[in-house]
């Protein structure tokens, strides 16, 4: 199943230098929503060799979205791993479903690149460089997409559509993003600094099920789960934010050098939230899963998201004859 325009070592489709929206801002003041994407590769090229040693967060979660593929019964001859990294929930697919072709796609080349330094029998996927609202696949191709932590970076409009064009009939998207709650103390410690754009603003839970059902899935299965990881200082928080990529790319941030008296008064508005004598940082992490109907019928027509229980008892269904 070679990919549209050449093999998979030579794709490369992107956004080049545009800038993109995400969610829907109230005003053309909000710049937290609008994100340079140039600048979003950037970083993910710049700390890929550091990358996998600083993703504690991003590990987690892919271990718990993978898990819950054990609730599944499928069988997929294509599964695309979107924004793939470093390809390491790639070989995981590659193990599960040994009779697949897995793709592991990432707009970042020297992300792909490190997924390559493992020997060839030891990836068992193949690596394509392209933006997934630009997917180098044939319509209906794919049977599986495992996203994780990748759409807070994109247009969800957009990557959902594609997603819905590459999938088969019956096939399954599963994902993990960001919600809104997301990194709520360095938020709110920059806001009493300065008046500058410094977290980008995430996407809320219903409104990800509304962009679901407008692409065409069938009954979007929404939940969320909620970490903290704790840290002795504010500067380790920045450091490990940097060292897995997220560099702040929202077009209000800051053009110069924070200033020491700026950057003061963030760490002090920071240090309220101190308890235990660690510094929290909160990660609001949504799970997705939707299907393709079996035929051109959109989902759910109200949008609605349903409990995780609904979805153990909806896959349990699947696998009965």
């Amino acid at each position: 199943m070679p990919p549209r325009g050449g093999a998979p070592e030579d794709c490369c489709i992107l956004y080049g230098e545009k800038l993109i929206t995400i969610g829907n801002p109230d005003t053309a003041q909000d710049q937290a929503y609008v994100l340079d994407i140039p600048r979003v590769r950037r970083a993910f090229d710049r700390n890929a060799a550091a990358y996998d040693a600083a993703a504690v967060l991003q590990t987690e979660v892919r271990d718990n979205l993978l898990a819950r593929l054990d609730w599944t019964a499928l069988a997929p001859r294509v599964v695309l791993d979107a924004g793939a990294g470093t390809g390491r929930a790639s070989r995981a697919l590659a193990r599960r479903y040994p009779k697949a072709t897995v793709v592991a796609l990432d707009t970042s080349q020297r992300m792909l690149q490190a997924a390559r330094r493992r020997p060839a029998w030891l990836r068992g996927y193949a690596r394509v460089r392209a933006d997934a609202a630009l997917l180098p696949l044939k319509d209906g191709s794919v049977d599986l997409i495992l996203s994780n932590l990748m759409l807070q970076w994109c247009d969800l409009d957009r990557v959902f559509a594609e997603f819905r064009r590459v999938l088969a009939p019956q096939g399954l998207l599963t994902f993990t993003t960001l919600g809104p709650d997301t990194l709520r103390e360095l938020r709110g410690a920059w806001s009493a600094a300065d008046s500058y754009t410094h977290v980008n603003q995430f996407i809320d839970m219903h409104d990800i099920g509304d962009a679901l059902v407008r692409a065409g899935f069938a009954a979007p299965v929404l939940d969320v789960e909620r970490y903290t990881l704790t840290y002795v200082d504010v500067r380790r928080v920045a450091a490990d934010l940097r060292a897995a990529g997220a560099h702040n790319a929202t077009m209000g941030r800051a053009r110069g050098l924070t200033g020491r008296r700026r950057y003061a008064e963030f760490e002090k508005a920071y240090e309220a939230y101190r308890q235990d004598g660690r510094l929290p940082a909160t990660f609001e992490v949504v799970y997705g899963h939707a299907w393709t109907p079996l035929t051109a019928t959109a989902g759910r027509s109200d949008g609605s998201s349903v409990s995780l229980e609904d979805l153990r008892r909806e896959l349990s269904a699947r696998r009965r004859p």
